[in-house]
């Protein structure tokens, strides 16, 4: 047994000391090596790997040296202690197809979310990145006042680009990847040896210049060039290892002047739509006034212009965005950005938070999904209230929210903390949440691009949200992962909602796009959570924005393939970086607030969505089908053709009616970086040979035989049992508009009401009368009309709350519609407020 013992533990020591690039030791293999970028693995969860055990026997042939194999054989002979659970180790790591890779599981204590009384995890960087050693920490503010868009004068100066050629260089950060390299390895702190004073030196307490740094989490100034005393140009770093996605800026100055008017200008933008077109203005934060009189960030700037740049460098069209400031305070410390900055670390400390409140621990529980490229932790949070019964556990729904898989889009961190400091309260509408639905979050799905302050992409160089259908792990882990545990969770059980929380810097308001179900059954219904949002949000929320068209070029994103895998309910969530248009917040800004309120306004609708009493539910499908109605007539005037709703508007798809999203913040997939597209190929092939080995052909004719027999009966069945809802509706509905045809009332006791009035339909039919489908269809819609009027109140909005809650716990409700208070009765009855709870304990955890 000892032998024993100590040939495994040299054999891992000898495998460690070999292995791919883990934790600390990465650095040097990658760099010698940059192909590992897809062959190692920051460490995988043992659950996500299938029949661990199957593999474990493939374990020691294949990687063990011939003389440890003697030995091993040796001792299996005289103890039998091959067959011990000893030798099935789970800390090898194994790919999907059972081949074992040459590098160790990171060990499991590790590898599980930071302790709560130990220091945070801090950020890893790529190792070209220079990093300050200061830690910036910004207050959170709401401004007394509504913060208004600017109106132009008409009188804004646009000024001339001139470059560095007639000005002085002031702050350049050349130590950044650019297309072409790509990403190789990591580490804390990012490049090794003395951080460089990259800005100018003052002259003297005379010298004016501004002192300007962006080495920082979610920093991304790359050039700043002074062309006179009060003015500058400025040039944003790229996402990293691309040549684009330049959009959100963020960035730091100092020794600055009272009394004087700045000029900056940011010269190289992508976009030649922006939000800063129609009054956006960008934000400020000041560091005095924050210490000494707790105020924020504000929006802040005058003679804001966003323009076409003059200098044109034969491959990219850049453009400009300008606006002037007055500091508040001399030898301040002030910071500039595209909207409120919402870092890793910012993330890290809030769930440390979570985790150090003995109550919230209780139903809330941090797990690492993966490691990102980078060596980040992703993290991802289960929230629940302990079931009482393995059939109640089981009973439970799920939804899936995720944010940030466009680093530069912190506007969805900030709604997703609205949400997470609602669902985690104590709040009766949470509780009943947490009673009824498994939530499973992902706050940041791109922590390396967050931290290293890109915009759109991770560390591989690609969009995120245009990969979810990736065969790469390694490279693209966030996303893998995340897809590989919603497809567990919906093996496991329901998942009512998906909702990916991004950011819009073209269009104003809150929307959500989502996917039109072509399965008529659910005609429409995709639409529901949507319209019920706008109503509880009046004010933020726009309907009217909402799309629902699956274009081509978003096959991979992630709403997109979700639906795919069957979640009906699956959305893209865009927040404006501006404000709203709606209401009695018309042409103000959003607030970190406003925001946060959507993350509550997603919670109520998720209860009115899901209410037992279908009345709300039934008058948003109806209010649907009249605006759909609308869309068409508004079509055929626009065509210059006779609008004929009753014969000739099922003709009409939903996706020809549907515009295009092409005011979306669109980007076109660039398709795998050079250096993984041999690699991706390889892995193609492999995944083909190995379908191939796992289908088993049938051998005989008796085989084929019974299968086609097997075939054959279950379509019958299905026949069977689809004769008494068609029979005798098939030649009735068979020209039927489509409209009409497949809206579908979701009440049991609705549908029981119907059948006697189409039983005589049927009986008319028998006798010979004729029916013409556009009468047979007004009859329908008449008989639904009388039944809304006469069960159900009608769809009306006023200004009184839907429930009265502790308003310290959750945001003042917007106006909203007069829905009945009723909700879940029997379920809030049943339950007793809760203070304190048992540990979490959730008989089928995904």
């Amino acid at each position: 047994m000892k032998t024993l013992c100590t040939i495994i533990f040299n054999t891992m020591a000898t495998l460690k000391r070999g292995s791919l690039p883990n934790s600390a030791t990465h650095q040097h293999v990658w760099k010698n090596n940059p192909r590992y970028l897809v062959s190692g693995s920051f460490g995988e969860r043992e659950d996500v790997i299938p029949d661990p055990l199957q593999k474990e026997k493939l374990l020691w042939p294949t990687c063990l040296s011939s003389a440890v194999h003697r030995q091993l054989d040796a001792v299996s002979r005289d103890s039998l202690m091959l067959a011990s659970p000893l030798l099935k180790s789970r800390q090898l790591l194994h790919d999907e197809f059972g081949e074992v890779n040459p590098c160790l599981r990171e060990p499991r204590d590790l590898f599980a979310a930071f302790s709560s009384s130990g220091p945070l995890q801090a950020p890893r960087w790529p190792i070209e990145c220079e990093v300050i050693k200061e830690n910036l920490h910004h207050i959170e503010w709401v401004p007394p006042q509504p913060e208004y868009f600017y109106q132009p004068t008409g009188n804004e100066k646009l000024p001339e680009i001139v470059g560095e050629d007639k000005g002085t260089v002031v702050y350049q950060l050349d130590s950044v990847p650019t297309e072409g390299s790509y990403f190789t390895s990591s580490r804390v702190g990012g490049k090794r040896g003395i951080i460089r004073e990259l800005a100018v030196t003052l002259q003297g307490p005379e010298d004016n210049t501004l002192l300007f740094e962006s080495r920082f989490e979610s920093g991304n100034l790359q050039k700043a060039v002074r062309v006179d005393t009060y003015e500058y140009e400025l040039t944003l770093r790229t996402d990293l290892y691309t040549n684009k996605h330049t959009q959100w800026f963020y960035f730091r100055v100092q020794n600055t002047r009272k009394d004087a008017t700045y000029r900056f200008t940011i010269v190289n933008l992508l976009k030649p739509k922006s939000l800063y077109t129609i009054g956006m203005k960008p934000l400020m934060y000041s560091q005095l006034d924050a210490s000494t009189h707790n105020i924020g960030w504000r929006r802040e700037g005058n003679e804001i212009r966003y323009y076409k740049n003059n200098r044109d460098n034969g491959q990219q069209l850049f453009y400009c965005l300008t606006w002037t400031i007055q500091f508040p305070h001399d030898q301040d410390t002030c910071f500039f950005a595209h909207f409120y900055p919402y870092t890793y670390t910012d993330l890290q400390c809030y769930l440390l938070s979570v985790m150090n409140n003995p109550v919230q621990s209780q139903f809330c529980k941090l797990r690492t999904l993966c490691r990102s490229l980078g060596g980040n932790t992703v993290y991802l949070l289960t929230i629940t209230n302990p079931a009482r019964t393995p059939q109640e556990a089981a009973a439970k729904k799920a939804v899936v929210l995720s944010a940030r898989v466009h680093p530069g889009e912190s506007n969805g961190s900030w709604i997703m903390k609205g949400f997470l400091d609602f669902i985690l309260s104590n709040s009766p509408d949470a509780q009943l949440l947490r009673d009824i639905f498994v939530f499973k979050v992902v706050p940041m799905l791109n922590p390396d691009g967050v931290i290293v302050g890109n915009y759109r992409c991770s560390l591989a160089g690609r969009d995120l949200n245009r990969h979810y259908k990736t065969i790469l792990k390694e490279s693209f882990p966030c996303i893998w992962y995340t897809r590989n545990m919603i497809k567990r969770l919906l093996e496991e059980r329901e998942v009512l909602l998906y909702c990916d929380f991004h950011g819009h810097s073209r269009k104003n308001n809150i929307f959500l796009y989502g996917c039109g179900s072509s399965d008529r059954k659910h005609w429409l219904h995709e639409r529901v959570f949507p319209l019920m949002l706008s109503k509880n949000a009046p004010d933020k929320f726009s309907f009217h924005s909402c799309n629902f068209k699956v274009q081509k070029c978003k096959e991979g994103t992630g709403r997109v393939v979700m639906w795919r895998m069957g979640i009906l309910n699956s959305y893209t969530m865009e927040s404006t970086f501006g404000g709203s248009t709606l209401g009695n917040k018309r042409d103000t800004h959003f607030t970190t607030e406003d925001l946060k309120s959507l993350g509550y306004h997603v919670c109520d609708t998720l209860l009115d969505f899901c209410d037992p009493d279908r009345t709300k539910f039934m008058q948003c499908l109806a209010e649907l089908k009249e605006l759909l109605q609308q869309e068409i007539r508004k079509k055929f005037n626009e065509l210059g053709q006779d609008t004929d709703l009753e014969g000739s508007w099922s003709d009409i798809s939903l996706s020809d009616i549907e515009s295009s999203t092409s005011g979306s913040d669109s980007s076109l997939s660039d398709g795998l970086p050079l250096h993984l597209l041999n690699i991706a190929h390889e892995v193609n092939q492999k995944k083909k040979m190995y379908k191939k080995k796992k289908k088993k052909p049938l051998q005989t004719r008796k085989q084929r035989n019974e299968q086609y027999q097997k075939n054959n009966l279950m379509r019958e069945l299905k026949l069977t049992e689809d004769v008494p809802e068609r029979a005798g509706f098939a030649s009735t509905l068979q020209k039927q508009p489509t409209f009409f045809r497949n809206s579908e009332n979701a009440s049991s006791s609705t549908m029981r009401n119907d059948k006697p009035r189409l039983n005589e339909v049927l009986r008319g039919r028998d006798k010979g009368t004729s029916l013409d489908p556009s009468k047979m269809a007004s009859l329908i819609l008449t008989k639904n009309t009388e039944r809304m009027q006469t069960e159900k109140p009608g769809f009306t909005v006023s200004c009184s709350p839907k429930r009265s809650t502790n308003p310290s716990q959750e945001p003042v409700p917007d106006r909203k519609p007069n829905w009945s208070r009723n909700r879940y009765p029997a379920t809030k009855r049943g339950r007793a407020t809760m203070t304190v709870y048992p540990s979490l304990h959730i008989y089928t955890y995904p």
